[in-house]
């Protein structure tokens, strides 16, 4: 059994294992290569945070990753590059069809992205820089040295801003977030796993280590004998004979969504009709939360505390969404469901025969067509919150200050098409979630006409005293204004990167 202090967190970048949100002052930066040979020496050398643990928080920190433009104008080999997930390789916008599925049109259409929408605007880097508050500017000197500013091009400095525990809406943000299991406590064996658990295998966020299946990911896996710059980069697991260019990687998916504050509260001031209790209700249904994070049904799960915001509950006491509404925004993002839906556990020939049941598909309620097990579908969310904070009591007002709000959404995944893009196609946007029907996401959903016509702008309360309660005509909230995936490698991924081959040539050579 492995120990915490045997994984390499020497190797692994730190943003995987601590979210720095003691580091209150950051800088997302999207860079362009400049000087190919310029950018590997500050690669070689530059201050890339690790994963290890200090006995106090760091003062700064700083990550990096990848677009694949940026690995192969850095000389990374098409070899390597062909062995990266179609979705990495070809990107968030590849065609029509996934920016679909992604809920990526109308307003959220790529084309009136401000950047990432294609090779043009895609940067080759992202740099994320932390800092102590007040400490920001200095750290960022530090690390724009002059080989920095002779490497790099600024294609655009993402805003962000700390507005402290919540996000732009006024929520309690960053609750709900998978634990990885390190020390492999915890197994795969899915007959096993029948319940809900927080805790994730390692390898559902780093690639190079088994998942929540007992597989590996497919990654770029390198002959040592043919690459000799090789030698250096960590065995692969499943294939001590090659070396593993992944391991101890991840991919980082970034998107920037813009959050209409004012809309979102004046909307429901509206439909409350002005009346503050009811629009708060009607808010943290939408959300699934009390705005101190409060999940909604904590008061109905014997021995849960209203005080307990945490991860410690299932909606299998709430299987008909009176509580938390089935569409509410923390439901869809992780229905905290077992690897079967509920009704199925116990012991003897009673568990034998209800497990039975559901392979066979009888007994199956239209409310759990697809849901799936949510451990094969979390995310590790890192993001930020931009723009000036405004609390709900003054976006109702008819003057309140238009400002440009909203959140840098990170999510760390070790599979884009299985955690990131299944969240947000079978979840997030689709209308049939948990038996609905052409109800997208409260807060994330694009309200476009699905191709049938159907309308996709109301949202739906059971009250268990009467009839449904429906609000119609919900503006859209949340835009995109651009997105991308990267690739954010081990540190000995970064050395080899550093080390290829000088071609003395600039980034259009």
């Amino acid at each position: 059994m492995k120990k915490s202090n045997d994984f390499e967190f020497d190797d692994l970048q730190g943003l995987l294992r601590f979210g720095y949100g003691k580091l209150t002052d950051t800088c997302f930066m999207l860079l362009n290569i400049a000087n190919v040979d310029a950018a590997k020496q500050w690669l070689n050398t530059a201050p890339i945070s690790n994963a290890v643990t200090m006995d106090s928080p760091p003062d700064t920190a700083l990550q990096i990753a990848f677009s694949v433009h940026g690995l192969r104008i850095l000389g990374v080999s098409e070899s390597i590059i062909g062995d990266f997930s179609d979705e990495f390789i070809h990107g968030m916008t590849r065609n029509e069809n996934s920016s679909r599925r992604l809920g990526d049109i109308g307003r959220n259409a790529p084309e009136r992205w401000e950047w990432g929408n294609d090779s043009v605007t895609m940067p080759h880097i992202l740099l994320l820089l932390y800092a102590k508050k007040g400490d920001l500017e200095a750290w960022r000197k530090t690390v724009e040295d002059d080989r920095f500013s002779q490497a790099f091009q600024l294609l655009r400095q993402l805003p962000t801003s700390d507005i402290g525990r919540v996000e732009p809406f006024g929520f309690d943000d960053g609750i709900s977030q998978p634990t990885i299991d390190w020390t492999y406590r915890q197994s795969t064996d899915p007959h096993e796993r029948d319940r809900y658990s927080n805790l994730l295998a390692v390898g559902e966020m780093v690639l190079g280590y088994p998942n929540e299946y007992g597989q590996y990911t497919a990654r770029p896996l390198i002959n040592p004998k043919k690459d000799q710059l090789a030698t250096g980069l960590p065995d692969a697991e499943d294939d001590p004979a090659l070396k593993d260019f992944a391991r101890n990687g991840t991919y980082l998916v970034l998107r920037e969504l813009g959050q209409d504050v004012p809309g979102f509260w004046q909307f429901l001031d509206k439909a409350s009709s002005s009346k503050s209790k009811k629009r708060e209700h009607l808010a943290a249904a939408m959300v699934g939360r009390e705005r101190n994070g409060t999940p909604l049904i904590a008061e109905h799960i014997p021995g849960i505390s209203r005080k307990d915001h945490g991860n410690h509950f299932t909606y299998d006491l709430d299987a008909k969404g009176n509580h938390c509404p089935m569409s509410a925004h923390i439901r869809r993002a992780n229905p905290r469901t077992g690897d079967l839906p509920g009704g199925v556990t116990g012991l003897g020939i009673v568990g034998f025969i209800n497990r039975l049941i559901k392979i066979l598909g009888f007994g199956q309620k239209p409310e759990e067509d697809l849901i799936a097990s949510s451990r094969f579908h979390r995310l590790l969310r890192r993001g930020r919150s931009y723009g000036p904070f405004l609390a709900p009591e003054d976006a109702i007002k008819p003057d309140a200050p238009v400002a440009e709000r909203g959140l840098q959404f990170i999510c760390l995944v070790a599979n884009i098409s299985r955690q990131f893009e299944f969240v947000q196609n079978a979840w997030i946007v689709n209308g049939k979630f948990n038996g609905l029907q052409e109800e997208p996401d409260p807060l994330l959903g694009n309200r476009e006409p699905l191709l049938s016509g159907g309308s996709t702008d109301h949202f739906n309360r059971p009250d268990p005293s009467g009839p449904m309660q429906k609000t119609c005509h919900l503006p859209q909230f949340v835009t995109v204004h651009g997105g991308g995936y990267f690739f954010m490698p081990g540190l000995r991924a970064l050395k080899y990167i550093s080390a290829l081959p000088a071609n003395g040539g600039n980034s259009s050579s």
